[in-house]
């Protein structure tokens, strides 16, 4: 792009640079004057008839049975319970439009879409709480997302996002805070996607809104990146001064000349790995932003980003112990990032100029990073951050010329309220019940006296109009919004899932570590001389580097949720591996897939020879039914039950391989491939979470859950397994891919293709979770078991 270009982005800065000024300008009069007092005060007189009446006292009994407004399923099913769901959901839809849609509230069109949206939220709600007491909400789950997907005709999409946010994730750097930064980019890919919806209206064809949706979708995913790998990464402490430096010049390069310079080679600093990453996922972001805008809203996406990225640049640069900034220089970098972020998630999506639009998002935007900054206060002045709180706690002594930050907060709520939305009922009741349910959730963190410590500070004198604020914080009700439940319960459910994967993790290893440790078949003395030989053949199969999943299976059912003693079912785990184990030699073989790798070393019968392949996998079923028979801490009918169930599986894995065989080469249906995978894949995890119930003697309602789940989860492994063998990693995955291509095999890629295999995969993962539903157990480790089915790369 040229020096015209350049020019035309630089001015387009200091138009706006301008017009903030002129909208600071105005503040500070209406503080310094204070204009907005008694007009606030009358609102808020206004407003407290509906939030302290007589009527709210006389129903306190109800009240008092009121659960903590962050219980998530409890608080909406007293809420619903009460009959205050409505107006609970209509407040937050509401401010939803507001904020993130730029829309008014006294326009009956949007006062109908909002009605039918808090319709749709409810019922979904009242169903979802219903459905999962306790449980994390159906829509903030993997299984919730592909649902809605499949409904939309957006399953390919959102598959990539998952496999974007799980990329995403895994790369962000242990300094940042990964459940916010996750969060974050969700609410920008919600808030694009709303944008879309809103703009495309009702009448678009269902093939037209599927492909809108899968637009503003990855739209939205490439905006939203910004936030984790460029502010929160620029705000932290991760990179050097230099590497900060270094990547500011790229993104203003980039947002001044429309394309992005490659990361110099000589990148100074010690994090080159995690920024050519970084790089190379902004840069397809980026490019992706730029060939969906149409040729007349990119200039104004160029100026709007350049204006975003600049102006948190001169507040990043800000240094706390500087006591000389002027109030201009502390706020108008303020209005203008805060406004400039929301206008962007409109201009990515090029939707047409609104100027109406523009003007509410530009005076609207400092309401939302006032009370951001409000909030955070305590932590930014830890980190040491400039913003208008921590700069005026710091040197409201020193500098009688700064302004207070919250005067100036409600000098734009009485702005909004009568200059930019019109005096508008509505309005006044939403922006004064966030207003208020801002101080109140503050007040609740910090406590009573920190926060009647700070009030001091930020209102001296302690006029009338701070009295009718603290009023209301104290007496007023029915100010809680679903977006913050929302947000405290998404972030908790971010950290539990965390938790749960890291434990997860933890589990698997403790058991692999000891399953490992006491599979190897020993050798005794006075043993057959052509037994060693067996026995070398046997425990080589088992040496290699195998994910032991089925008898961890065993293990964490069997110990961790049938408290079943660990040391007495060590003989189940070692027979689960070694049937595993000698199914894998016989599926190697030359007479079958002739397989050169296994586990990542060369298969047995090429390091042997063919008899001494079959002849171990012979003797590994042996041993594993000598295992079963050891079981002597259990009852014998149980062990006779147990052993009975293990004889038919193998016979069934028996079968499901004779299965294989028979299709080689043939053009199979998925009907017919969903039967063998069962067998050939779903027979095992069956097994695993079957063996060691009937150990625990648990109910036959419960054993048929554990079926079903395995039925599901298997062919998701099956289908997973397809796909690396078409895209996988060999170095990874221990062995050679396109092996199925190679020997002509039916799989699900070769009938349905890679998209079509992974659609079918997410369908049976959904159908796994849904399984589990119906088990009385702690499903945790089963649910991440699925997540590392279909995310596994071996």
């Amino acid at each position: 792009m040229n020096v015209d270009f350049i020019d035309h982005v630089d001015r387009g800065y200091q138009l706006a640079e301008q017009k903030a000024a002129q909208y600071f300008a105005f503040l500070y009069t209406q503080v310094m004057e204070k204009n907005y007092v008694p007009t606030l005060m009358r609102d808020i007189q206004l407003w407290k008839r509906d939030h302290i009446s007589p009527r709210l006292w006389a129903v306190a009994s109800s009240l008092r049975n009121k659960p903590d407004s962050r219980d998530y399923h409890r608080y909406l099913g007293w809420l619903e319970k009460t009959g205050r769901l409505d107006d609970y959901l209509d407040r937050s839809v509401s401010y939803i439009y507001m904020r993130d849609l730029g829309q008014v509230l006294d326009s009956p069109d949007t006062r109908i879409r909002i009605k039918r949206l808090v319709a749709d939220i409810k019922r979904h709600l009242v169903h979802s709480t219903m459905a999962n007491q306790g449980d994390q909400p159906e829509y903030m789950s993997l299984a919730g997302a592909y649902r809605w997907a499949q409904r939309e005709g957006i399953e390919t999409t959102v598959i990539w996002l998952i496999s974007k946010l799980k990329t995403v994730s895994s790369n962000l750097p242990k300094e940042l805070d990964a459940e916010q930064a996750q969060r974050k980019l969700l609410k920008i890919i919600l808030g694009v996607v709303l944008h879309v919806i809103e703009e495309m209206g009702d009448q678009v064809p269902s093939e037209e809104r599927s492909r809108q949706l899968d637009e503003a979708i990855r739209l939205g995913y490439s905006y939203g990146l910004t936030y984790p790998f460029i502010d929160d990464l620029l705000d932290s402490q991760v990179l050097t001064a230099q590497e900060k430096e270094q990547y500011s010049l790229v993104i203003r390069t980039t947002l001044l000349t429309g394309s992005v310079p490659d990361i110099d080679k000589e990148w100074a600093g010690n994090n080159v790995d995690m920024m050519q990453y970084i790089h190379a996922e902004l840069k397809e972001a980026f490019e992706y932003i730029k060939c969906h805008q149409r040729a007349e809203t990119r200039q104004p996406f160029f100026e709007q980003s350049y204006v975003f990225f600049h102006s948190q640049e001169l507040d990043r640069k800000k240094d706390l112990a500087n006591a000389n900034y002027s109030n201009e220089e502390l706020y108008i970098p303020i209005i203008l990032k805060s406004s400039s972020s929301r206008l962007l998630a409109r201009s990515v999506i090029s939707a047409p100029v609104d100027e109406g639009f523009d003007d509410r998002t530009f005076y609207y935007g400092i309401y939302n990073q006032l009370a951001d900054d409000f909030a955070d206060m305590l932590d930014d002045m830890r980190d040491g951050a400039v913003t208008p709180y921590t700069y005026y706690l710091k040197y409201h002594d020193q500098r009688v010329d700064l302004i207070n930050p919250f005067e100036l907060y409600w000098a734009v709520i009485s702005h909004l309220i009568h200059n930019v939305y019109h005096s508008d009922a509505k309005t006044r009741e939403v922006i004064l019940n966030r207003a208020i349910n801002g101080l109140k959730r503050f007040k609740e963190r910090m406590g009573t006296e920190k926060y009647h410590e700070i009030m001091n500070l930020l209102t001296p004198g302690n006029s009338e109009f701070h009295r009718l604020i603290q009023m209301m914080v104290r007496k007023a009700d029915h100010v809680d919004f679903f977006d913050k439940l929302l947000r405290d319960q998404v972030i908790a459910t971010l950290r539990n899932d965390r938790k749960e994967q890291e434990d997860f993790l933890e589990t698997v290893k403790m058991a692999q570590n000891q399953i490992n440790r006491t599979l190897p078949i020993p050798k005794h003395d006075g043993m057959p001389p052509m037994k060693g030989p067996l026995i070398d053949a046997a425990n080589y199969s088992l040496e290699g580097d195998g994910k032991r999943l089925r008898p961890v299976l065993i293990w964490v059912m069997g110990v961790n949720e049938y408290g079943l003693d660990g040391p007495a079912i060590l003989p189940l785990l070692r027979s689960m591996e070694y049937m595993h184990t000698a199914s894998l030699i016989f599926d190697d073989l030359p007479s079958q897939d002739n397989a050169l790798f296994r586990r990542g070393r060369p298969t047995l019968h090429l390091v042997n020879d063919t008899a001494t392949a079959e002849l171990t996998g012979l003797f590994l079923i042996q041993k594993a039914i000598q295992e079963q028979a050891s079981l002597d801490q259990f009852k014998a009918k149980t062990v006779l039950a147990l052993m009975q169930y293990s004889a038919q599986k193998a016979e069934d894995l028996c079968m499901g391989q004779m299965m294989d065989l028979n299709s080689r080469g043939k053009a199979l249906t998925l009907e017919q491939l969903n039967t063998i995978s069962f067998y050939k894949t779903g027979i095992a995890f069956e097994a695993s979470l079957v063996m060691p119930a009937i150990l625990a003697e648990a109910k036959e309602e419960e054993i048929a859950g554990l079926k079903k789940f395995a039925y599901h989860a298997g062919i998701a492994f099956q289908i997973k397994d397809d796909l690396l063998d078409l895209e996988g990693d060999a170095n990874l995955l221990g062995k050679p891919v396109g092996k199925d291509a190679e020997n002509n095999n039916s799989t699900f890629v070769s009938i349905l293709g890679p998209e079509g295999a992974a659609k079918e995969m997410w369908e049976h993962y959904c159908l796994a979770m849904e399984a589990l539903r119906g088990i009385p157990r702690n499903i945790a480790f089963l649910k991440h078991l699925l997540k590392y089915i279909i995310h596994r790369d071996r």
